[in-house]
């Protein structure tokens, strides 16, 4: 009998102002937490493969730019429309280089970059374009696409909301 008692109270508890209080500080706690700190993100598409596979649930760490700017190679969560529509993609080229694609490697300022990430040949050409200030030029990782198919290229820094947790 002890027992239903103790259930019964864990289900159904008595609504009191300490209860209500608790209740409060809960929610205001993971709406910071979730809503402005570690967003919850589903990665749909194939454009991060293999580094990252579709339909994962990851974290977005939205403080990891607070003092710095993102730098090549970083992966970085990219703000579409609010945070109900985000991408994930990897920074190749920083404000002021220029970036192109020739056959399928990808050349910085004229220099081919080693990218150990991109598993899948490719044979993208994109004639060479600077990336203007305040921008930084992001790709996903899967290359074996057709250009068409992906999202990719020069983004403001203010759309980068931050980087997976893992």
């Amino acid at each position: 009998m002890a027992g239903k008692n103790i259930v019964r109270q864990f289900l159904f508890p008595r609504v009191t102002r300490k209860f209500l209080t608790r209740v409060c500080a809960v929610a205001l706690f993971a709406y910071l937490i979730f809503g402005h700190l570690y967003i919850p993100l589903r990665i749909q598409g194939e454009s991060m493969e293999p580094t990252y596979r579709s339909a994962r649930f990851n974290f977005c760490w939205t403080l990891r730019y607070v003092f710095s700017k993102p730098k090549r190679r970083d992966v970085v969560v990219i703000r579409l429309a609010g945070k109900k529509v985000m991408l994930l993609k990897r920074v190749v080229a920083v404000e002021g280089e220029e970036v192109e694609f020739r056959e399928g490697k990808l050349y910085v300022d004229g220099k081919e970059i080693d990218e150990p990430y991109v598993r899948y040949p490719c044979d993208w050409n994109l004639s060479p374009r600077r990336v203007e200030k305040g921008c930084v030029y992001a790709v996903g990782d899967n290359r074996s696409m057709l250009m068409r198919y992906h999202d990719f290229g020069q983004v403001s820094i203010k759309r980068i909301v931050g980087v997976p947790l893992w």
